[in-house]
């Protein structure tokens, strides 16, 4: 007689310990036998091993894997397009960043000077108005007047370059063929036709024109509304970090914003004195269109390292057709600035940038070019920076922990 304390028997098969299962059977169950009950219960395993493949390299769901890849291959084609309808909104996007970026140094000047930042952002686009307006009113209707007069002109000031000693030098040289390619490209240049052709029509001209207007009014509505929530937008981006990682990455992102900002400001003081000194030489040597050269000068100018010089080219080159001796005077003068900026007031004016070497100012001012235009060349020289402060301060600390 058993007593009634004592457990019962576990039942036959149901093996020793608290798990059993058939090794034969092949099925993912196990059996579970209470210790209190004798209870025999089944509960699942994991699943069968498929040989530690992927999914998407197991053979045994063909159509699961093609129909995934193809779809996954259809939402980057209609990523692509969308990106390429939007490209124009990134554009503007871009230059309101940068631009909020180059004032945001003018900014923290007032905040240091117990101007709080709204009153700050307020002064900054109210003088941005005043010298716009200024821009309009006084530079505007005489740049038109000068362009007007450049390309009327353009046949006299063939016909006075052809009549010079300097192009009679040139003959001696080239050949009376010289004078044949002159004629040419006078007539190619003078003809309505053609430059309809390269400007696309008037209606086209017109249409770039309003888009541009449309396009700058974008840019700076986009930048007030940047430079008001810039700290909070790097607050915002410093929280994607981990928690370790935010005081580093925080220090970081303030360093890059504040040394991009700095260079854009430079850049743009640099520009603008290359557009006072093109324009006192013009004036002072008697040079045409002196207040459109100074324009084109600042445009060029703007282009980081090389764009100095492809304006002293150009420059000198449209000299030569007033007075080749004229041209060389402005030739070796704008030189001689070249050099005072390059050693002298640009150390001065970057002093707060990142200093990256000259080779890599060039290849990014070239690629940037390439890509985005005068937007990827104004922009290329901090994105290479900021990449260079990035792999000193991360990447390189963590291969030289590495021994």
């Amino acid at each position: 007689m058993t007593d009634a304390t004592t457990p019962a028997d576990p039942p036959a098969g149901a093996g020793s310990g608290p798990l059993s299962a058939d090794p034969a059977a092949g099925t993912d169950a196990a059996t579970v036998v209470s210790a209190d009950t004798g209870a025999v219960m089944v509960a699942a395993t994991a699943p069968a091993d498929r040989g530690g493949k992927p999914f998407w390299a197991r053979l045994d769901s063909p159509f699961s894997v093609g129909f995934l890849l193809t779809f996954g291959g259809l939402a980057a084609v209609l990523l692509g397009l969308a990106l390429a309808n939007i490209v124009t909104v990134l554009i503007y996007i871009a230059f309101a960043m940068f631009a909020a970026l180059g004032l945001d140094p003018v900014i923290k000047w007032f905040m240091r000077h117990n101007v709080k930042r709204p009153w700050a952002i307020t002064i900054v686009f109210l003088i941005f108005g005043v010298v716009l307006a200024g821009l309009v009113m006084l530079v505007v209707p005489t740049l038109i007047e000068q362009i007007g007069a450049f390309i009327t002109g353009i046949p006299d000031t063939i016909a006075n370059f052809e009549d010079s000693d300097f192009f009679a030098w040139l003959e001696t040289i080239f050949g009376a063929g010289l004078g044949t390619l002159v004629n040419d490209l006078e007539a190619w240049i003078t003809n309505p036709a053609n430059i309809a052709a390269i400007s696309g029509g008037l209606l086209k001209v017109g249409a770039g024109i309003a888009t541009a207007i449309s396009g700058g009014l974008i840019v700076i509505v986009l930048t007030l509304y940047f430079i008001a929530s810039l700290p909070a937008i790097k607050e915002s981006l410093t929280q994607f970090a981990p928690a370790r990682n935010r005081a580093k990455v925080r220090s970081m992102t303030n360093e890059i914003t504040d040394s991009v900002g700095s260079y854009l400001m430079g850049m743009v003081l640099l520009a603008f004195f290359n557009s006072i000194v093109a324009f006192t030489l013009h004036a002072i040597l008697q040079l045409p269109f002196p207040l459109l050269m100074g324009v084109l000068a600042f445009a060029i100018t703007i282009i980081p390292l090389v764009g100095p010089v492809l304006y002293w080219i150009t420059a000198s080159l449209l000299a030569l057709f007033t007075d080749p001796v004229t041209a060389l005077i402005f030739s070796i003068a704008y030189l001689i600035y070249i050099q005072i900026e390059a050693y002298v007031i640009t150390p001065k004016v970057m002093s707060k940038a990142i200093a990256i070497p000259g080779s890599l100012v060039v290849i990014g001012a070239l690629i940037g070019g390439t890509l985005l235009g005068l937007l990827g060349a104004l922009i290329a020289v901090p994105v290479t920076a900021s990449i260079l402060l990035i792999i000193k301060q991360v990447f390189l600390p963590k291969q030289d922990a590495k021994i």
